[in-house]
C-alpha cells in the first residue's frame, strides 16, 4: 500500500510560500525568517496571510506583500488573496528557523543569538564570525545596510561582516 501525503490547503500556501524569499537576504524565504505567523482559507477560496514584518519601518515590506500575493494567487485553489500587515505581536529574530539561521549564516550574515525576550547590548556585540565561527569579533557600527543589521570585525579571518540584530 502507497503512503501518499496529503497537503492541507494551508500546507500547500506555507510550500509556495518557502518560494517567496526576502528581497534583501535572497537566501531566506518568508516563512524561514519566521514573518509567516499564519495562514487561513475559507470555503470559497479565500486566502488570508498573516505577515508580520521584521521592523515598523522595513522597505521590503510592499514587494513581499506583493510578492506573498502572486504566490498564493497562483494556487489552483485560491480564489482571492489577502495579505494581512499585523504589528499586534511583535515580530522577533527568535522567529527565525534553524533553516533561516543556517542560509543568514552561509549569506555571510551573522544569525541572531537567541535572546527569548531578554536583550542587551551584548547579544548585539557577541556574535561569532559567519565565516570562520570565531568569537574573536567585535562590533564597529551598530546600524549596518539596514536597520536590521549591525557590522563587526572577525581579528582571526581579518573579515569585516555584517550580523542580523536580535529583536
Amino acid at each position: 500500500m502507497t503512503n501518499i501525503n496529503i497537503l492541507t490547503k494551508e500546507e500547500q500556501i506555507f510550500e509556495a510560500l518557502y518560494e517567496v524569499k526576502d528581497p534583501e537576504i535572497p537566501v531566506i524565504s518568508v516563512v524561514d525568517l519566521g514573518i509567516i505567523p499564519k495562514v487561513s482559507v475559507d470555503t470559497k477560496g479565500c486566502a488570508v496571510i498573516t505577515m508580520t514584518p521584521t521592523f515598523t519601518a522595513c522597505p521590503a515590506t510592499q514587494v513581499m506583500q506583493n510578492e506573498i500575493l502572486a504566490a498564493v494567487e497562483a494556487l489552483d485553489f485560491v480564489e482571492k488573496v489577502i495579505v494581512k500587515v499585523d504589528f499586534s505581536t511583535p515580530w522577533t529574530s527568535d522567529n527565525i528557523t534553524e533553516l533561516g539561521r543556517q542560509q543568514l549564516k552561509d549569506f555571510g550574515l551573522a544569525p541572531p543569538n537567541q535572546h527569548n525576550g531578554e536583550l542587551d547590548m551584548d547579544k548585539i556585540t557577541d556574535v561569532n564570525c559567519p565565516h570562520c565561527g570565531s568569537d574573536h569579533t567585535s562590533l564597529k557600527i551598530l546600524f549596518g545596510t539596514t536597520l536590521c543589521r549591525s557590522n563587526h570585525y572577525c581579528y582571526d579571518c581579518k573579515q569585516a561582516f555584517e550580523a542580523f540584530k536580535p529583536v
